[in-house]
């Protein structure tokens, strides 16, 4: 929305002094044409921004213009600059709206407090987009619409219908009784009923959403935590479940909770190794989280998997195989 933007753009000029054109269309994601109708806009609204021409010249306000927010004291200030650091706003579609809010709190902020809270911030990084092996933790995507569509339904407590690409399912459409939203690593889930039943959508498989204006059926109140526990408890005991006997390194051990959905028994082994009773989704979850551990683990039990495992490793040794 344009109004948003006019603040966006008063912040920026509060907090860099001068900018150019060109920079202000670069953080604000527009035009230099629509910048410069926005100053037009603001000049005429009587906030005081001025041009300076020449090499280093650009847009700037006045001294002295700004609001304060007060009641916040530094910590509370830090707390609220490292909670809008998280990417776990991506999954509803809510990133540039809490960067927008992130950059008015700090405006707001007696200049003492934004100093103390904005340089300590800084010293903060919270779940950088890589990890210490340099692997890449890939966002799951949401397209602003999408996420828009569904938050509306949430909120308004209006039935909503979604194209959802279930996993191995032609795309279909559903209506569905929205209840709210999760997001659990930054990937977003929508709690749901559909004819009664519970139902979980994860948001980057919707590839369609309507807010239909009709009253969702659902209870006035709810505990997200509450209903997110007993869901994951069925998911975990439902399905195609396979469990594994497998003894592993205990140097790999938090690498295979990290991919299984239980542990149902666990125990020393006579190596020093730990002997473990873990499940998992299904077989190709099992096979795949396995090899992933590579001579850092044996699967025991069942056969299946290790005459997977077994012959996967033959024809990879046969492949890189010294030639005759």
């Amino acid at each position: 929305m344009r109004a948003d933007r006019l603040v966006s753009l008063v912040l920026l000029l509060r907090q860099h002094g001068r900018l150019s054109a060109t920079a202000l269309a670069r953080e604000l994601e527009v035009s230099t044409r629509t910048v410069l109708r926005d100053i037009e806009a603001l000049s005429a609204a009587g906030v005081p921004v001025y041009a300076e021409r020449g090499r280093h010249g650009g847009f700037e306000l006045l001294p002295g213009f700004r609001t304060e927010l007060t009641g916040l004291n530094p910590d509370e200030a830090l707390a609220l600059l490292v909670a809008g650091s998280r990417r776990g706003a991506q999954a509803f579609g809510l990133g540039s709206a809490l960067a927008s809010a992130m950059l008015k709190v700090v405006d707001a902020l007696p200049e003492s407090y934004r100093n103390t809270a904005a340089g300590a911030a800084e010293r903060l990084l919270i779940d950088p987009e890589t990890d210490l092996l340099s692997r890449r933790l890939v966002d799951e995507e949401v397209p602003d619409a999408i996420a828009a569509e569904v938050l509306r339904a949430v909120f308004a407590g209006h039935k909503l219908q979604i194209h959802y690409a279930a996993v191995d399912q032609t795309p279909m459409w559903r209506t569905v009784d929205p209840i709210g939203l999760v997001t659990i690593r930054d990937r977003g889930y929508l709690l749901a009923t559909k004819s009664g039943a519970d139902r979980t959508y994860r948001l980057s498989r919707i590839l369609a959403a309507k807010e239909i204006p009709e009253p969702a059926q659902r209870p006035d109140r709810v505990d997200l935590d509450r209903a997110w526990q007993e869901r994951s408890t069925r998911f975990r005991t439902g399905g195609d479940q396979v469990t594994v006997l497998v003894r592993v390194n205990p140097a790999r051990r938090e690498d295979l909770l990290g991919t299984a959905l239980a542990v149902r028994g666990e125990e020393p082994d006579a190596d020093g190794w730990l002997r473990m009773e873990v499940s998992f989704q299904d077989s190709r979850h099992a096979k795949w989280a396995l090899w992933q551990l590579s001579m850092d683990a044996e699967a025991l039990a069942p056969q299946w998997l290790r005459d997977f495992l077994r012959n996967r490793a033959i024809a990879i040794a046969t492949r890189y195989g010294v030639s005759s």
